[in-house]
């Protein structure tokens, strides 16, 4: 039987979803006007004003400037192979912490995991960090973007909550059948935790993808850049000298700006493509992570 909803009832609904659309309008627009900036003709563009709903003179100038940038291609690939080794490392590194921690028959398992926790909250600072980093020949290297950063300490907890949730019984059956750590591990509990594996993917991901302070701390090698220190480059020195060659004074600073758009799509583009195949699984991965033993 449908109940009937109340006028307070079908007004406060009414509401919602006023409020809602225009909270997404709102979000949406500035995403919508940077891709409409980067297909606009720059002289139409510098002499809009207001709203811009579409391209002002549809052109692919922009992106042609950009894609003729060979630090554009080799950020990439630097991104890439940073994004994707790291990835994988941080995974597994992340797993292999989770799993300890989360047994119960551990020793000492409630200290290790306070000391792990005290580093979300205090570190030794920048300099001792850098000292380190620079003692260890992980400097002006791609390598020293991934292995000081393999685990998260937020992210450990997270997994550890959710294989913590994997009924002890799977476990105490694999145990009887002679299975050891490494086969209960990858086996039973990586498998049991695909979403939240998936949330783990999208979490450090996001994290790699657009991270730029210790890429710009410690590489000297301009052929070592990872996409977002070119990014930023172009966006806040203003350089798009490499993109403009051969303009004029007046049409350099117009396509500057259309290029600096199209610049904003190539690097958000990925990922937001990665996003909706990990979307599905976010909610449940997050519920199960976030769930107190």
């Amino acid at each position: 039987m449908k109940v009937k909803k109340s006028k307070e009832e079908k007004l406060f609904q009414v509401f919602n979803y006023t409020f809602l659309v225009v909270i997404m309008i709102m979000c949406f627009y500035p995403v919508w006007y940077v891709a409409m900036a980067s297909f606009s003709n720059s002289n139409l563009l510098t002499q809009h004003t207001g709203l811009l709903f579409k391209p002002a003179g549809f052109s692919f100038d922009a992106y042609k400037k950009v894609f003729q940038n060979p630090m554009i291609s080799k950020g990439y690939m630097n991104t890439l192979f940073i994004l994707i080794i790291g990835v994988v490392l941080d995974l597994f590194m992340t797993s292999l912490g989770a799993y300890f921690l989360s047994r119960k028959q551990v020793l000492f398992k409630k200290p290790i995991l306070l000391f792990i926790l005290f580093t979300m909250f205090f570190s030794g600072g920048m300099i001792p960090f850098y000292i380190n980093l620079r003692e260890l020949h992980l400097t002006n290297t791609l390598w020293g973007l991934i292995i000081p950063f393999l685990i998260t300490t937020s992210n450990l907890i997270i997994l550890r909550t959710a294989f913590a949730s994997i009924p002890e019984s799977l476990i105490e059956a694999a145990q009887i059948d002679g299975a050891g750590h490494i086969t209960i591990l990858f086996n039973i509990v990586l498998p049991l935790s695909k979403a939240m594996l998936a949330v783990m993917v999208l979490y450090y991901g996001v994290s790699i993808w657009n991270s730029w302070f210790w890429a710009s701390a410690i590489l000297r090698n301009r052929e070592m850049y990872p996409l977002q220190i070119i990014l930023r480059e172009i966006l806040l020195s203003n350089d798009t000298s490499s993109m403009t060659a051969g303009s004029s004074a007046m049409d350099t600073e117009a396509i500057g700006m259309t290029i600096k758009y199209a610049t904003i799509m190539v690097a958000t583009i990925p990922i937001l493509c990665v996003y909706p195949f990990l979307q599905k699984y976010f909610t449940k991965g997050t519920m199960v992570g976030a769930v107190k033993e």
